[in-house]
């Protein structure tokens, strides 16, 4: 059976004290007074001492307890020899395991085991390099045996390479769900939501659970170019996975076909593959889609129930629900665009347009905050500085005539980087409908840092959206 790892430990006696207390001393330090001085002098040999404990678990030297770790399902073992107050000190699991014996057999599935010498480093060190294939073998390891900080760490790296992109998010959220993290899970499904696009246009894609499909499917907060492409993602999913028919319909009946233009609808029951074998379960909603787009919503209203969701537009991209701004040198001064959107998204109000206009500001101050000049004794005060201002976004309608009444907006700003021609959203900012801003837009961004995770290229990506809400027929979620 073969076996690789670590040499076979020596006979090193009273070496082992020192070691033990190099195991316990993380960081070096010794003060002293000079002079009188109550100031001391800290000598810092905290590196050294990392570096002796990783010649420690590479030679093997005073080790007390060898494990073997056993790839299941084939002959491989790796082994280690370790040293029982090390491994003790950071897993309650280790310390119980290894009380009575000075050698275990750990069985662990096969990609958990290529990563164990990993594992069992940051145990000595506190510290690894990790690739993104590496984070759940090494967080289920973390679980197993109990080094919640290296369970933290993955997991915050985890979120991180979601944020950027990188991150596998489909298979994280499985993952997420089984073990119960309940935050990486709530990180991958926001994720999913803001990137849909680029994530149903990847190999992922087909890996999607039914479980997971029917959480997107419910969310408002979607972002795709429109409520079409959801349906094509959705039909090429189908098309994969082949569920049973009770769960492809249900995913059909989640769809908003409201939000799908008539000319588009007659083209789908004439193309569509899954509606020519599930269009019955969705007759009625294809119905309900072309009576809404006939009439005016105001006499709709007066004959069917609309305040579900099918009415409610996701986060589209298309140019009839908003439009992309890309600020360069942000941090340098105001910027102003407009742009328009679509009165609604009933067919009635198809050709009917709303102009908004955008004021981007890098250092607003609020009122509290703005310069005063002197006070009533004609003393000079000190004017506010230019970095105590924060970002504001400030969205609103060129006219409030007749085209606006009865609808309210919500407006949505993405902020994201563009890769391979679609956009990755990174952060998204929602107004409440009767707010012209988002209070909390780029609160924690500094603009003027060129590396900053809201900047590609020293430019802020936004995509502004206005959502159309006929506020007489649909309540305003709380």
């Amino acid at each position: 059976m073969p076996r690789r790892g670590y040499s076979k430990p020596g006979s090193w006696g009273s070496f082992w004290a020192m070691l033990t207390l190099v195991g316990l001393v993380t960081r070096a330090a010794q003060r002293a007074d000079v002079g009188g001085e109550a100031a001391g002098t800290s000598i810092n040999h905290s590196q050294a001492v990392l570096q002796r404990l990783q010649e420690l678990l590479r030679q093997g030297n005073a080790s007390d307890v060898v494990l073997r770790v056993q790839a299941a399902g084939t002959d491989e073992v790796r082994v280690f020899h370790a040293h029982r107050l090390l491994l003790g000190l950071h897993s309650e699991l280790f310390r119980e395991l290894l009380s009575n014996q000075s050698e275990a057999v750990l069985q662990e599935p096969r990609d958990c085991a290529a990563v164990f010498d990993k594992f069992i480093r940051y145990l000595y060190c506190g510290e690894l390099t990790l690739l993104l294939t590496q984070a759940i073998p090494l967080h289920r390891l973390a679980t197993k045996y109990g080094v919640a900080s290296l369970q933290r760490g993955v997991a915050d790296y985890m979120r991180a390479h979601l944020a950027g992109g990188a991150g596998p998010a489909v298979g994280w959220y499985h993952y997420a769900v089984g073990t119960g993290d309940e935050a990486l899970r709530e990180s991958c499904l926001q994720f999913l939501a803001w990137n849909l696009s680029a994530v149903a246009a990847s190999t992922e894609w087909g890996a999607v659970s039914p479980e997971l499909l029917w959480q997107l499917l419910q969310r408002s907060d979607l972002v795709l170019q429109d409520e079409l492409e959801l349906f094509h993602a959705l039909e090429a999913w189908l098309g994969r996975a082949r569920p049973p028919p009770a769960v492809a319909e249900r995913a059909l009946r989640a769809i908003r076909y409201p939000m799908i233009p008539p000319a588009q609808l007659f083209q789908l029951q004439a193309r569509s593959a899954a509606l020519a074998r599930h269009g019955s379960a969705v007759a009625d909603l294809l119905l309900q889609a072309y009576q809404f787009h006939a009439a005016s919503p105001l006499h709709y209203a007066k004959f069917f129930d609309v305040n579900g969701s099918a009415f409610l537009p996701r986060n589209y991209l298309a140019p009839a629900w908003g439009a992309p701004w890309v600020i360069s040198n942000p941090a340098r001064d105001d910027r102003s665009t407009s742009f328009q959107t679509q009165l609604g998204p009933s067919g009635h109000d198809a050709g009917r347009r709303v102009t908004w206009n955008v004021l981007f500001s890098p250092r607003w101050l609020p009122v509290s905050l703005r310069p005063v000049y002197a006070d009533a004794a004609g003393t000079a005060l000190p004017a506010a500085r230019p970095e105590d201002g924060r970002p504001r976004l400030v969205v609103t309608p060129a006219s409030s005539g007749g085209d606006a009444a009865g609808v309210s907006f919500q407006k949505t700003v993405l902020v994201g980087a563009r890769q391979q021609g679609r956009l990755l959203v990174r952060h998204a900012y929602s107004f409440h409908q009767s707010s012209e801003e988002a209070g909390d837009f780029l609160v924690h961004a500094d603009l003027q840092r060129r590396n900053s995770e809201y900047l590609v290229e020293n430019a802020l990506h936004l995509h502004l959206i206005v959502k159309p809400v006929y506020h007489t027929l649909i309540r305003t979620p709380k």
